[in-house]
């Protein structure tokens, strides 16, 4: 009898998924363990509602189920925008909490100040909350893996639309000075070519800890430019564009995506004063009536009601972390019960022709093996002092 209770036990043992051993960290028969740093406080904490529904969403596959039988348990700490706190708190993450993977870390600083050391620990550094460039390098860093569409790209989409639409364009650029705006602002000039040196009138930066941007656009104003590219945070977006309008300034004004939420940017800087501002867009804009019967975005706000009734429905940044929280969750079913970390890199560089409920028609999601940018369309909108209202053809980049 005890022989027979040890071959079932042992057949029992084979047949349980290998990861259910702790041969990964993070990884169990019932549960994976994912980390993640956010700036819930700080100059960035408008962003913190990222993670806000990130974890709401988690729940519901929880209530599902999970993922294979398996619980998501969601790990965050607020790194207050600091690229030093951002280390500090990945480190406890994988040293400490032991996480299969982090997911969804906001800042390009703050992203870059753990670039190396996800890559040296070999733990996946997914769908990264920022659009630099650089986290499409699979040959140099194959841990790394962005998600939106990189920040140069759409850079030059906007330089692209004011050398075919603003006639005698004199340019004015206000951006934060780390490797974000300058991103940005790599991507802007390329797109101008040569004529970058004689159409850029003036360029101001700001920092991250500084209080207002008022001083950078009076002396913006005062350049005489025709052409405002605003590359801030949601913070300093909304100041610089209540402080333009404040001044009577009106440019045609480009606004960078990252900053477009009607909660936390374009109500605060006032509707008129956001009256024709320019962004490019890849998902559905939620204030826009032409979504109001779409399926995607019905089911979303009845999953905010459920799940995340604190949580702001004209904030994009709530429909954002529910399309990339779906990714991921696409990701590790792509994995099954080979949820290695390696499997796990495996299966987000083989996304085939994913498409979302919030993403815009023809957007899709598609990565491979030399192709760590998930999504490379987008679209351009201008803002009718209601809503985000597209405009023109979806643009798809050059394949950074």
């Amino acid at each position: 009898m005890n022989y027979a209770r040890s071959l079932m036990a042992f057949a029992a043992l084979a047949a349980a998924p290998v990861l259910a051993l702790g041969q990964t960290p993070g990884v169990t028969a019932t549960e994976i363990k994912i980390g993640n740093t956010m700036p819930y406080s700080g100059p960035a904490s408008a962003y913190g509602t990222i993670g806000k529904s990130i974890e709401a969403y988690f729940k519901l596959i929880n209530d599902q189920g999970g993922i294979h039988g398996r619980r998501i348990k969601f790990i965050s700490y607020d790194d207050n925008y600091s690229p030093p706190k951002t280390l500090e708190m990945v480190r406890k993450l994988v040293e400490q909490d032991d996480v299969a993977l982090v997911f969804q870390s906001v800042g390009t600083a703050s992203n870059s100040a753990i670039h190396k050391y996800m890559n040296q620990m070999r733990v996946p550094h997914l769908f990264v909350a920022t659009g630099a460039t650089k986290w499409n390098d699979p040959k140099n860093f194959p841990w790394t893996m962005g998600w939106q569409p990189n920040y140069q790209t759409e850079g030059r989409i906007y330089a692209a639309h004011v050398l075919s639409t603003v006639k005698d364009p004199r340019i004015g650029i206000l951006f934060q000075n780390d490797d974000y705006g300058k991103d940005y602002l790599k991507g802007f000039e390329d797109g101008l070519g040569e004529k970058a040196k004689t159409l850029i009138v003036l360029k101001q930066s700001y920092e991250a800890t500084d209080p207002t941007v008022d001083s950078q656009i009076v002396n913006l104003k005062n350049s005489g430019a025709n052409v405002f590219l605003n590359i801030t945070t949601s913070k300093f977006a909304a100041q610089a564009i209540k402080k333009a309008h404040d001044l009577g300034w009106k440019p045609v004004h480009y606004l960078n995506s990252v900053s477009s939420s009607m909660a936390t940017v374009l109500k605060p800087a006032g509707l008129e004063a956001s009256k024709g501002l320019i962004t490019a867009l890849y998902g559905k804009e939620v204030s826009d009536p032409r979504w109001k019967d779409d399926k995607g975005l019905k089911d979303w706000v009845a999953w905010m009601r459920k799940y995340y009734p604190d949580g702001n429905v004209e904030d994009n940044a709530n429909s954002y972390g529910y399309s990339v929280a779906q990714t991921l969750v696409q990701v590790l079913k792509q994995c099954g019960n080979d949820l290695s970390r390696e499997n796990i890199m495996r299966q987000a560089a083989n996304l085939k022709n994913l498409e979302l409920p919030l993403l815009l028609p023809g957007i899709r999601i598609d990565t491979g093996p030399d192709d760590f940018a998930p999504i490379k369309q987008m679209q351009l909108a201008r803002f009718s002092g209601e809503f985000w209202q597209p405009f023109g053809d979806v643009v798809a980049s050059a394949r950074q």
